[in-house]
């Protein structure tokens, strides 16, 4: 495991801590266990310092005494050393060679000498570490996708046939899919010839190809804050440095876009034009022509992530894609309108591009899944009652989570989404990060605006998805509140409250329950 750094900020050592409270027990002995784990496994080196009692306690939104308790039980076990004045430190093994600082040029990598951000190996991100995580009673509002297959594409698997005499490596994609994907181009009104579709194993393979081919260390990349926080896994795996820009009721600042680019010249610009991830809003079509305009005028390679195009609740004519517009790499996949398990993506461009694309994708595969291709192909030749299926069931879960939201969290506001599969909700008072916390200790998982924003920003916002069954909604919503009603303020002068973090907090006696769990099989 990657470590997370000598010096980790809370945030990053809340993200990398992920669900360690939906677990059994008190809460002192679950965070103990999720630390002894990064340890373990590395990604706590020796000599890393701990972020101080205080402040990891008001980001995990728990009393000072459970951080208390967890660092001692630790420095117990021999695994954290913990010295007045000189803080919580992971202790070196007996034996071993004293770890070299972060300032240490062994330990600066090509990016920090290049002036970039430090380049990270793998994701801190809560949306994917959600999905790592053992199955467990959570409800994950956090990663949207669809929760089962559709009927066709049970059926298209039932009666695929394979092909014979092909060897089943196609590193561009199987010629039949790329026809499909094109088709689908042209009936946009994007004219578009199969050389210049390459399919992967979705989206985000999409987007992390485009990152290794166009980004170098140090390399701006544009983004909008918010924005879908697995582009910024991956701009950060490139040591690349954001270049952000705010995110408005009618999608990205064009303006301000325009500024940044003719002063910056970005290495790439990547935005979401459509049901933008994650506020929901939409780029008016005059935006989106000035924004291509200038992006092809100044040699910006700009990315449209297309994945939530097709997910529109009007029934008027939807306004033509960026790459109607001019110059506009195109990423899309069918995991929001068929199933998050059916793993076919694509990306339009250039046939220069995709050409050189494909050749790099066969440095780390030599070609999708054949029969999930075909049964994509499938699939697209006869689209429309799937995605009607699917519409019809977003456009009853959004009334229904909205619903729920008013009727038990009716200080929390949202606007209503004209089309994709989340909300974008504000709290009236304190931040995302923290109520995520006591989210999960009541058994529902939420994803913080601020996770998703570069400027940082967005910090009373929560993404929530309505892709569950209603009454599984139902119960997320009841949770939530639960946990809303838990996360309040403290009145002043309440007994227990912790004055570190404006939160009722946990007596000496205190074992921090969840609610309803059992102190029964506790794992250490």
């Amino acid at each position: 495991m990657k470590p997370i750094g000598h010096s980790p900020a809370p945030a990053d050592l809340v993200s990398r801590l992920g669900r360690w409270s939906a677990g059994r027990g008190p809460l002192y002995l679950l965070l103990a266990a999720r630390l002894r784990r990064l340890v373990d496994e590395g990604a706590l080196p020796p000599g890393t310092l701990l972020p101080p009692d205080r402040r990891l306690a008001k980001d995990l939104a728990v009393g000072r005494t459970t951080v208390v308790a967890a660092y001692d039980t630790l420095r117990q076990e021999g695994r954290l050393v913990r010295r007045q004045g000189s803080g919580t430190r992971v202790a070196r093994p007996a034996l071993a060679p004293e770890a070299p600082r972060a300032g240490d040029a062994s330990q600066a990598g090509d990016a920090s000498r290049a002036g970039g951000a430090p380049r990270v190996a793998e994701t801190s991100n809560p949306l994917f570490l959600h999905l790592l995580e053992a199955p467990d009673d959570v409800i994950l509002l956090s990663c949207a996708a669809p929760a089962e297959p559709p009927p066709q594409l049970v059926d298209a698997y039932r009666s695929l046939v394979l092909p014979g005499g092909d060897l089943g490596y196609h590193p561009a994609g199987l010629g039949v899919l790329r026809e499909a994907v094109a088709a689908r181009y042209a009936e946009r009104g994007v004219p578009t010839g199969p050389g210049q579709i390459l399919v992967t194993t979705g989206a985000q393979q999409g987007l992390s190809l485009l990152a290794r081919l166009l980004l170098a260390p140090g390399d701006g990349v544009l983004v909008e804050a918010p924005t879908y926080p697995g582009a910024l896994d991956l701009f950060r795996e490139a040591a690349a440095v954001p270049l952000p820009v705010a995110v408005g009721p009618d999608g990205v600042d064009v303006a301000e876009a325009v500024r940044v680019m003719e002063r910056h010249r970005p290495a790439l610009a990547y935005v979401v034009a459509r049901f933008q991830n994650p506020t929901g809003t939409v780029l008016p079509p005059l935006a989106g022509r000035r924004l291509v305009a200038a992006a092809n005028a100044l040699g910006v390679p700009l990315v449209d992530d297309e994945v939530l195009d097709d997910l529109a609740f009007g029934t008027a004519r939807e306004p033509r894609p960026l790459s109607a517009y001019g110059e506009v790499i195109a990423v899309g996949s069918l995991s929001k309108v068929v199933w998050g398990g059916l793993r076919i993506g694509w990306v339009r461009g250039p046939a220069p591009l995709i050409a050189r694309l494909a050749r790099l994708k066969a440095l780390h595969d030599l070609g999708c899944d054949v029969p999930s291709q075909l049964v994509a192909a499938r699939l697209l030749a006869d689209f429309a009652p799937v995605r009607a299926a699917r519409l019809h069931a977003l456009r009853a879960g959004h009334a229904h989570l909205r619903a729920e939201l008013a009727r038990l969290l009716p200080s929390w506001s949202c606007a209503p989404a004209t089309g994709g599969q989340t909300l974008w909700v504000r709290l009236p008072h304190g931040d995302g990060v923290s109520f995520a916390q006591v989210a999960l200790r009541h058994g529902v998982a939420v994803l913080p605006g601020a996770t998703t924003d570069a400027l940082g920003g967005s910090v009373r916002q929560l993404r929530l998805h309505f892709l569950l069954p209603r009454e599984v909604l139902t119960e997320a919503v009841r949770r939530l509140a639960a946990a809303w009603a838990e996360y309040g303020p403290a009145p002043a002068g309440a007994p227990g409250a912790d004055p570190g973090s404006g939160r009722v907090g946990e007596t000496g006696a205190e074992t921090g329950v969840r609610p309803g769990a059992s102190l029964q099989g506790i794992t250490l």
